[in-house]
């Protein structure tokens, strides 16, 4: 099985690849990538929800959509493997194989997603409330007196400067704050890349039925760092983040 992202035709008798779902799953109604039908190839108790692979494999919207629209049919019945887009096989007999040679660590991570969901987490900076943050730092203070006493160009540069990573300071405390609050309330979870903006990106595998519970304590948080971190929830999420991805038939 190999991995595509390029426009290169695909040949005769390709699959594309979805998810890996444990023998006995029923294959999901929506359509796949560019419309195709989607089924299930069975083998060793594991089942691979396949689609034939298009002419051609872009990442254009609608495929992209259709991608994540069979993903989600398939992690509302059962724990799913979720593919990236655009993995391929060669064909059944080369997926029987990777599903045969890869059977115990495949049903231990189906096993170790079942009844979870993934919910991911953002928090990016909150720009200005600079009074609050002056009044509580004795430095920045300092520092804004002597602009106010000799104010100049390269002053307000230095006060723009020092604000800005005040700003940041307290926005990646608040998500440290976040992140003790909700890590307990998951079972696992995985980080993501984090910027200057996005001091936060976190994903979490979350048994479905703690997900309103989750949900409530996002809620309550944002509330609690809404001055410093403004925070965004996405999910529920096929487990993505949590899938080894060596062990994968396809990778990722």
């Amino acid at each position: 099985m190999t991995v595509t992202a390029t426009a290169a035709p695909t040949t005769t008798g390709t699959l594309y690849v979805y998810g890996i779902v444990p023998e006995g799953a029923r294959p999901p109604r929506t359509p796949g990538v560019g419309g195709a039908p989607v089924r299930l190839v069975a083998g060793s108790g594991l089942c691979a929800a396949v689609s034939d692979a298009p002419a051609s494999l872009r990442a254009r919207r609608r495929d992209l959509t259709a991608h994540q629209a069979v993903l989600t049919e398939l992690a509302e019945r059962g724990p799913v493997l979720p593919m990236r887009f655009a993995v391929l096989s060669a064909g059944p007999e080369e997926l029987l194989d990777r599903l045969s040679s890869h059977r115990a660590h495949l049903t231990a991570q189906l096993d170790g997603v079942r009844g979870c969901v993934e919910m991911n987490v953002k928090g990016a900076v909150v720009p200005g409330h600079f009074a609050d943050l002056v009044r509580r730092d004795g430095s920045l203070r300092a520092l804004a007196r002597r602009t106010r006493q000799r104010p100049g160009y390269e002053a307000n540069v230095r006060l723009g400067e020092a604000l800005a990573k005040g700003v940041a300071r307290e926005a990646r405390g608040a998500a440290r704050e976040v992140l003790a609050l909700l890590s307990p309330l998951a079972v696992r979870t995985a980080q993501g890349q984090v910027d200057d903006e996005q001091v936060l990106s976190t994903s979490f595998l979350v048994r479905a039925a703690d997900e309103q519970r989750f949900r409530e304590a996002v809620t309550e948080r944002a509330r609690a760092v809404g001055d410093r971190l403004t925070l965004s929830l996405t999910g529920p999420l096929p487990c993505y983040s949590f899938v080894d991805p060596p062990s994968a038939p396809a990778g990722r």
